[in-house]
């Protein structure tokens, strides 16, 4: 059985504990009152976890050259999507859109330039995301994009739980190259959301479509539970 701990990265303390913490010392309304929502219990069982796909388009790969143009969100569970509860927004970054960049998301100048900043969105986002855990795929881009558009915006970062699909993928992959018996004849895996997708028989999406790559990574989370989890493991278990 795939086991979902992480040594080079240990489980997070309780998120409850932690979002107490934030919310005693936040300064701004809009993140104190989110972290007084409160957090899943640390050993909530995935089956019951209230969970929520997350997936950000950039302007690049550096969060601290770098700005976020679109955010999706689809609230899931182990048993049920629900995309017609999904949350997009495209928003205006606070540093330039190059053309490469635009060739990849196909967000415009043209749409940013009428786009709301993240600041006047604050409230509808953090309400999506409230109680809920994130999954995503390749934290570093979400959590560090985040942090440092709240912290250029309020002066303070924000800070949630998630789980990372890419991370479980990568997880996957490392303990098949420890099993002799898989040595011959096997290539670098490709940790892409499509390529990962792909090794469980899931459909081709269009990427880099922020509300599009949600729900493809939420797909994508339910299908690593049921071959490498199971839905009575905890949260703690998963979550970073």
């Amino acid at each position: 059985m795939f086991s979902p701990d992480r040594k080079e990265t240990p489980p997070t303390r309780d998120w409850r504990e932690r979002f107490a913490e934030l919310a005693a010392g936040s300064r701004q309304a809009p993140l104190r009152d989110f972290y007084a929502r409160g957090a899943p219990k640390a050993d909530t069982s995935l089956s019951e976890a209230p969970l929520v796909a997350l997936d950000l388009e950039t302007t690049g790969l550096d969060p601290k050259r770098h700005g976020i143009v679109s955010i999706g969100m689809v609230p899931f569970s182990l048993q049920r999507i629900r995309p017609a509860q999904g949350y997009y927004r495209v928003i205006r970054p606070r540093r330039e859109i190059d053309e490469h960049s635009i060739t990849i998301h196909r967000i415009t100048h043209e749409e940013v330039d009428g786009a709301p900043d993240l600041e006047d969105i604050v409230d509808g986002f953090l309400e999506a995301l409230s109680g809920r855990v994130a999954v995503v795929h390749y934290h570093a881009i979400e959590r560090r994009f985040l942090y440092q558009a709240f912290l250029r915006r309020f002066g303070e970062g924000v800070l949630f739980p998630l789980i990372d699909t890419l991370q479980i993928e990568k997880r996957v992959s490392q303990q098949r190259t420890l099993n002799p018996l898989t040595w011959f004849g096997r290539r670098r895996v490709s940790l892409r959301l499509a390529d990962a997708r792909r090794r469980y028989g899931l459909p081709e999406y269009s990427p880099h479509h922020a509300l599009t790559d949600a729900l493809a990574t939420a797909e994508l989370f339910q299908a690593q539970v049921a071959h490498h989890g199971s839905p009575d493991d905890q949260l703690s278990q998963w979550w970073l």
